[in-house]
């Protein structure tokens, strides 16, 4: 596979950090992090492409000794979405507590509630 998919993924990364820098809202904040971590879902498939590699699944009509695509890295690619969603959520669900406790998702100014 060529490095254009490593570049997305480096890019997509790079842009969700950036935004996370830059965000001045907690909500922003969070998707900014959910497109960060996109960037892996396309790194990892990157590493698992194999060009006209079948499923990994034998029978009668393939050999195991055939190229097939890694399922390992098919199974990291799925935890890492189900991974992703549940830190979204819990995210955003303590976004939702900080509004209602403190009237605000500005982290400048939640800054000032250090112990």
């Amino acid at each position: 596979m060529s490095v254009y998919a490593y570049v997305v993924a480096g890019a997509v990364l790079l842009l969700g950090g950036l935004g996370i820098a830059r965000s001045r809202n907690l909500v922003q904040a969070v998707v900014c992090l959910f497109i960060a971590q996109s960037g892996t879902y396309v790194l990892l498939l990157a590493i698992g492409y194999q060009k006209n590699a079948p499923a990994p699944v034998f029978g009668s009509t393939s050999r195991p000794t055939t190229t097939v695509a890694d399922p390992v890295v098919q199974a990291l690619a799925l935890t890492d979405i189900v991974v992703s969603a549940t830190v979204t959520a819990l995210l955003l669900a303590l976004t939702i507590q900080i509004a209602k406790r403190h009237g605000t998702v500005d982290p400048d100014e939640l800054s000032s509630l250090e112990g």
